[in-house]
């Protein structure tokens, strides 16, 4: 059975906690490429909140909307971006798709809690200073989205 062709529409969601601990993980396909949780959305008409709660229930096993961590805690920064999808990974498109677009979001979680990875995506995790998340990512883009916590978190909180 072959999987229909990723949508180019898709999150970024920066997890992390009060004190700016961000988590990075690392994907199985690629040793040191860490990231944040990214996904695409699995229907065109998928709300992106819906996408980004999914993507990190599926990558790190953290439930948005339970007592520990509730709906609140996951928030919109309504920032995308735009950037060319990495040949290695262009087959997962339909032909002639080139670029994708990016949502990001932030999830503030209360401490650094045990994450339970998805072994056919991801191999490693750690929780790291902001600063040092940022440095870790291999995307530029995620690490600018990183870089922008503290202002992003302390609006969260406003």
């Amino acid at each position: 059975m072959t999987k229909p062709p990723k949508i180019p529409e898709s999150v970024l969601v920066v997890i992390y906690t009060s004190a700016l601990d961000v988590l990075v993980i690392e994907r199985a396909d690629q040793p040191n490429f860490w990231q944040s949780v990214t996904g695409s959305k699995d229907t065109p008409d998928e709300p992106l909140a819906v996408t980004a709660a999914r993507e990190v229930a599926e990558e790190t096993g953290i439930v948005v909307g339970t007592e520990a961590v509730p709906d609140g805690a996951l928030v919109d920064w309504h920032h995308r971006i735009e950037y060319s999808i990495y040949p290695q990974y262009l087959h997962r498109y339909a032909s002639g798709v080139t670029r994708n677009t990016e949502h990001w979001f932030g999830l503030c979680v209360p401490h650094r809690v045990d994450v339970t990875l998805a072994p056919r995506e991801h191999v490693a995790y750690a929780w790291l200073p902001y600063l040092e998340a940022a440095a870790r990512c291999f995307s530029p883009s995620n690490a600018e989205a990183i870089l922008q916590l503290p202002v992003r978190a302390a609006s969260s909180r406003a």
